[in-house]
């Protein structure tokens, strides 16, 4: 496979204003030494505020190779994203998560005999983003893609997926009908009156496509003949012209896509991997399985020759790619060329995940199989195991504050320090305090904080307190939301964002930790039942949630226990070696500890809006009088719920005007 337009050309370029200071020089050199002596793994160990982003930045400025960074969720991903997407403004920065908001997989459980169908909703918006990313990777070398998990997960083959982009160019032959063909090859659907992502509409000599990677902009192709007279870049609402283009890729609407020759090949191994198994069942007499099999098999083989796709494809990957059994499937990691440099943040965190996904998915394909409802050669549709994740990485740097003893291991104990934060801010005051009045005494602590216009982060050990804790904070008049694990991934980063703009001040939730919050506005950090040794109250998760309250120069922990653990003890002793070596540094270069300044994203990522609404002016009509910011919660999420239900019914003016008041109601808020 070879790539579009790959060549030295295409540098990184970071821009900033900002240059490395405290102890990021020496960081960024002795990581530039490393990965130029061919060293396989290091670790900075880099404490929150420290700038880690700003020397990762720095590191690929320098050595100027394609990277992936990896994290551990896609709110951090989404955090990440847009710190290197301002850093690195001329060169292609992208962000590869799930595009599922809810993905609830087949299942089989065999005890109730109960066969849970494949639900999912896929989030347009992000899916854009996974093509943005893979079509990026083909064509140039600046790359940097922020990446969750599931970048281990299976994806079409990058062979394929390159081989089957319509290609064109000004001044060459192509015959338009042949590329109409070939668009409805790579899953593009002609639509005429409802043009969105993947589908193209003709008029007469004019070709219209809205490629699966873009959101904003379109592309219209202008014939004469078989000639190509123009190539523009349109406006896919109004139409208009935006830029002239000399040539265009058009890549496939789906990473899944394969050629009929492909498919030819494919079949026919399908065909005799179902007989072999259908050999199986009956031999054992399990006809009830040999029947499903066969029944879903066939249809599934009839869809394919029909369409050239079929719900369910990717579970006949192995015969599609032509991979033995057992071998691993093509993921986002064969996109990148092969000595792309690996970041992975809070690898602590990451790198356990990235161990389990394997053996979680495993465990439920093989029911499935054993059952009948799919053939063996779906147990090779699976995430990579750790050692296949190893063996696709060239050099790794391990990026945490409390980097685990399996990265110390694989870096050979060499750690890069990175303790000084620029800004001077110190390791936030740990103080403890009894746990029998912690919800009366935390709220006299949220209103002195509230009152400074800062923001207080509290977590809980169960998801009834946080619950209970967010309606009793609520009705003692406090601004507060509760984050769970059921909130949809963009809304999770809005709810941030809405933390950080001051449209609330409180944020309760039992993992605080998994969403990597980077919120220099939060001063406080309260941790309820700190004394209860575990997952959440270990050394290293104490020592994580103290790291939020270290981008304010107010920066406080109050740990709410009855008694004194070895974990509670570990971390306060950490934090006060970091706190000497940063107050010494301070102390030596004159400075004055400041909150980080950060600006708060607003790019396409964090809007919730459609991008395509007009501005429609409030009409004037009796605006009504609230006593509390509870009360326009409620109405913001009615007025929410109706503007998504009236740009799906494609009533775009009715869905501005309800954008609009709910802007406004949010300006309301912070007057109360």
């Amino acid at each position: 496979m070879s790539r579009l337009h790959s060549d030295d050309r295409h540098t990184f370029k970071l821009v900033t204003e900002y240059e490395p200071r405290g102890d990021q020089p020496r960081a960024i050199q002795e990581l530039v030494e490393g990965l130029h002596r061919g060293d396989r793994y290091q670790t900075l160990l880099g404490v929150t505020g420290s700038g880690k982003t700003f020397t990762m930045a720095n590191v690929v400025a320098t050595v100027n190779k394609p990277t992936l960074v990896l994290a551990h969720n896609k709110t951090l991903a989404a955090q990440l994203y847009a710190e290197f997407k301002e850093l690195f403004p001329e060169n292609e920065v992208h962000y590869f998560v799930s595009y599922y908001d809810y993905y609830q997989p087949e299942a089989y459980i065999p005890s109730t005999d109960t066969f849970i169908e494949k639900d999912s909703s896929i989030n347009e918006e992000i899916d854009k983003l996974r093509h943005a990313a893979t079509s990026a990777l083909l064509e140039r070398n600046d790359v940097i893609i922020v990446s969750s998990v599931s970048c281990i997960y299976g994806l079409g083959s990058p062979e394929a997926y390159h081989d089957m982009l319509v290609y064109i160019e000004m001044g060459r032959d192509n015959n338009r009908d042949a590329i109409l063909r070939k668009l409805v090859d790579i899953q593009y659907q002609r639509n005429d009156l409802d043009f969105h992502r993947g589908t193209f509409r003709v008029r007469g000599d004019v070709l219209e496509v809205f490629p699966a990677s873009m959101d904003d902009r379109a592309i219209r192709i202008e014939f004469w003949g078989d000639d190509v007279e123009s190539i523009s870049a349109i406006d896919p609402l109004t139409g208009k012209v935006v830029e002239k283009l000399q040539k265009i890729a058009i890549y496939p609407a789906t990473h899944w896509v394969t050629t009929k020759d492909i498919l030819k090949r494919a079949i026919p191994n399908i065909q005799e991997e179902l007989r072999e198994r259908l050999q199986y069942f009956r031999a054992e007499n399990r006809l009830v399985e040999a029947q499903r099999l066969e029944q879903r098999t066939l249809y599934d083989i009839e869809m394919m020759e029909e369409m050239g796709y079929c719900s369910g494809i990717e579970n006949y990957s192995r015969h599609l790619t032509g991979r033995a059994p057992g071998e691993p499937p093509p993921t986002l990691l064969d996109y990148f060329p092969k000595d792309f440099l690996l970041f992975v943040d809070e690898s602590h965190v990451t790198l356990p995940q990235v161990r389990g996904m394997y053996r979680g998915d495993r465990s439920r394909k093989t029911t499935l199989v054993e059952h009948g409802f799919r053939l063996l050669s779906a147990l090779d549709n699976r995430p990579l195991n750790y050692e296949e994740f190893e063996e696709r990485t060239y050099q790794v740097v391990y990026v945490s504050a409390t980097p685990s003893p399996f990265e110390l291991t694989k870096s050979n104990g060499v750690v890069v320090e990175q303790i000084i934060r620029p800004t001077g801010l110190i390791d936030p005051v740990v103080e403890v305090r009894s746990a029998r009045n912690q919800v009366d005494d935390l709220l006299a602590e949220i209103r002195t904080v509230v009152a400074r216009k800062e923001r207080v982060l509290v977590t809980t050990l169960t998801k009834r307190l946080a619950e209970d804790l967010t309606d009793f904070y609520k009705e003692a008049g406090v601004r507060v939301k509760y984050l769970h694990a059921d909130i949809e991934t963009l809304e999770r980063i809005e709810i941030i964002r809405e933390l950080r703009l001051g449209t609330f001040d409180v944020l309760v939730g039992i993992n605080l930790l998994r969403e990597g919050l980077d919120i220099p506005e939060v001063s406080l950090v309260a941790i309820l039942d700190a004394d209860k040794e575990g997952f959440l109250r270990g050394e290293t998760a104490l020592i994580q949630t103290f790291g939020r309250a270290a981008r304010n120069a107010s920066g406080r922990v109050v740990l709410y226990a009855d008694t004194m653990t070895d974990s509670m003890q570990k971390a306060m002793r950490e934090t006060e070696r970091r706190r000497a070596i940063q107050m010494a540094y301070n102390e030596e270069h004159g400075i004055t500890p400041v909150t980080i300044r950060k600006n708060i994203a607003s790019h396409g990522l964090f809007e919730v809006y459609k991008a395509d609404y007009g501005e429609v002016p409030l009409a004037a009509e009796e605006a009504p009088k609230y006593e509390s910011a509870a009360q326009i919660d409620k109405d913001i999420e009615k007025l929410r719920k109706q503007m998504l239900k009236a740009a799906s019914d494609m009533e775009f003016e009715r869905a501005a005007e309800l954008r609009d008041k709910i802007k406004h109601l949010r300006e309301l808020q912070l007057t109360l």
